[in-house]
């Protein structure tokens, strides 16, 4: 799994690839977004992409990234999550937390 950032006005993009997986996952995605939190960072979205394939720990990093930005006053929200992710976030429930879009574009303009 890789994870990179870039900035599209105010808002944070957080670009993952790969799999979301405990093979693949050293808890990339959680140090990626505590140390934007770190830096101020109030308006990030997950762009999921390029993400093939979710496991429970890849799961328990997204929540565990959410819990972070709540607790730093930030808003978190998923974008181009698929169908695939998408039913996984509907079957755990957690689709009631995040803030999931069809697109980077529509997360972005769900800030305003």
């Amino acid at each position: 799994m890789t994870v990179t950032e870039r900035k599209v006005g105010d808002v944070m993009i957080v670009d993952v690839s790969g799999k979301m997986m405990a093979a693949d996952n050293s808890g990339r995605l959680k140090d990626k977004i505590t140390s934007l939190l770190f830096q101020g960072e109030k308006k990030i979205v997950i762009n999921l992409a390029e993400v093939g394939y979710v496991d429970s720990s890849g799961l328990g990093e997204m929540v565990a990234c959410y819990g972070s930005a709540v607790r730093e006053g930030a808003k978190l929200k998923l974008a181009n999550a698929g169908n695939r992710i998408t039913d996984l976030l509907v079957m755990t429930r957690l689709v009631t937390i995040f803030d999931a879009h069809d697109s980077e574009d529509a997360a972005i303009k769900s800030f305003t």
